[in-house]
C-alpha cells in the first residue's frame, strides 16, 4: 500500500493507494478516529451500488460501525440541489449527528455531492472519500466540494477536506473503457502541469494503463495524487498556485455545460480544453511542440482533441462568462510554457478564447 499525506496542519489527512485495501477499511477509519457511536451514511450512485455497496456496508457493520446508505442516480445531473436535499433527508432519517461522517463511494460526482452534503449538514461534519473511478484520483483530493447550477458547473460549493482518501485499485477493474480513458485524462494533466518525466512515462505506458495493469495504475495514481497533494498543501483555497490544476478546465467546463452534462465526460472535455490551452500557448510565443505533444498524447489514449462541431461557439463563450475564472472581460487561464510547466495568465481576452474555440472545431 502506498501512502501520501496532504499537509494542511490540523486538517492534514492521508491518501491510501493499493490493491485490496478496502478490506482494511475499519482499521483505517480507526486510524482517522471516526466514531463508532454515531451513524455513518454511505453515499453512492445506482451504477456503483450493485458492484460495491453491499461489501462496504458489510465491512463497516462487521467492524462495529452503524452504516446506512443513500443511492443517487449516476451522472453529472445528480450534482444538484435536489439530490443534496435527498442526502440531507437520508442523513436525518439515519440519525446522523455532529460526530457522524458521510462516506463518498463513487466517482467525482458522488464525491463532490457527498462532500458538499458533509460540508453543509449541521454546518459541517466529517467525510471520507472512497473513489471508484480513475478520474476521482483528482477530485477526491483537495477538499473542493460542490453541486452545479443549470447555468454553471460547481458554482455552489465549499472547501471541506476529507478525513482520508481510500483508493483501492480493485474497485477500478469494473470500469468501462470510456471511463478509463476519461479518468486517465486528469492523470496526464498532472504530468503536463508539473512533471515532464511523468508525462513521458504516461506516453510510454499508455497500453498498460488502458489495460488497467495494477502496477502501472497504482504508480500513475500515486504520482497524480502526489502532485495534487503538493499543490493543495501549498495553496488550499486556490489563492494562487492551486489554479494550475485547472489546466484545460476553462473550455472543458463550458463544453460540459453546453453539451448538457452527458454528451462529454468530464475527462473528455478537459482533454479538449488542454489541447486548446496548448494552442493558446502558441499565441503567447511558447514552443510549437507543446501542442504537438499534448494532442498526440491524448490521441494515443483515445481521447477527443476537438470540439464537436454542433456545439455553438457563442453558447460555449457564454458558459465561460459564468465561470469563477472570468473577471471583468478577461479570463484567468492556465497556459503551458513547456511540457511539465504552466503559468497563470490573467490577461487572456475573450476574443482570443473565441479564436481557440473555432480552431478546436477544426481539429482532427
Amino acid at each position: 500500500m502506498r501512502e501520501l499525506t496532504v499537509d494542511l496542519g490540523e486538517r492534514s489527512y492521508p491518501i491510501y493507494i493499493g490493491q485490496g485495501i478496502l478490506n482494511d477499511i475499519t482499521a483505517l477509519f480507526d486510524r482517522a478516529k471516526l466514531s463508532r457511536k454515531s451513524p455513518l451514511l454511505v453515499v453512492t450512485d445506482d451504477a456503483v451500488a450493485p458492484l460495491h455497496l453491499e461489501r462496504v456496508l458489510t465491512l463497516l457493520r462487521e467492524g462495529g460501525f452503524a452504516a446506512t446508505a443513500c443511492v443517487v442516480p449516476a451522472g453529472e445531473t445528480s450534482k444538484s440541489l435536489a439530490q443534496l436535499e435527498g442526502i440531507v433527508t437520508a442523513a436525518l432519517q439515519a440519525g446522523l449527528d455532529r460526530s457522524s461522517a458521510i462516506v463518498a463511494l463513487g466517482g467525482g460526482v458522488v464525491g463532490d455531492l457527498a462532500g458538499f452534503a458533509a460540508a453543509s449538514f449541521m454546518r459541517g461534519i466529517r467525510f471520507v472519500q472512497i473513489p471508484t473511478t480513475i478520474l476521482a484520483h483528482d477530485s477526491s483530493v483537495g477538499g473542493k466540494v460542490a453541486v452545479n447550477h443549470p447555468m454553471a458547473k460547481n458554482i455552489i460549493g465549499a472547501f471541506h477536506q476529507p478525513e482520508l482518501v481510500l483508493f483501492d485499485i480493485d474497485l477500478l477493474l469494473t470500469l468501462p473503457p470510456r471511463q478509463v480513458k476519461a479518468g486517465l485524462s486528469e492523470v496526464i494533466k498532472h504530468g503536463l502541469i508539473w512533471d515532464a518525466e511523468f508525462t513521458q512515462w504516461c506516453d510510454d505506458n499508455a497500453e498498460k494503463l488502458l489495460a488497467l495493469n495494477p502496477e502501472a495504475l497504482s504508480y500513475a495514481l500515486y504520482i497524480g495524487c502526489k502532485v495534487k497533494s503538493i499543490v493543495v498543501s501549498q495553496d488550499e483555497r486556490e489563492n494562487d498556485l492551486r489554479a494550475i490544476l485547472n489546466l484545460g478546465h476553462t473550455i472543458g467546463h463550458a463544453l460540459e455545460a453546453v453539451a448538457g452534462y452527458g454528451e462529454l465526460l468530464h475527462g473528455e472535455a478537459i482533454a479538449i480544453g488542454m489541447v486548446g490551452a496548448a494552442k493558446l500557448a502558441q499565441q503567447f510565443g511558447y514552443a510549437e511542440d507543446i501542442h504537438t505533444v499534448t494532442k498526440g498524447l491524448f490521441g494515443k489514449y483515445g481521447l477527443p482533441v476537438s470540439i464537436p462541431s454542433h456545439l455553438d461557439t457563442d453558447s460555449i463563450l457564454g458558459a465561460m462568462m459564468h465561470d469563477k475564472k472570468f473577471k471583468e472581460g478577461t479570463m484567468v487561464y492556465i497556459i503551458p510554457t513547456e511540457i511539465g510547466k504552466v503559468e497563470i495568465r490573467k490577461d487572456v481576452k475573450v476574443e482570443q478564447v473565441r479564436q481557440i474555440v473555432e480552431l478546436l472545431k477544426g481539429e482532427s
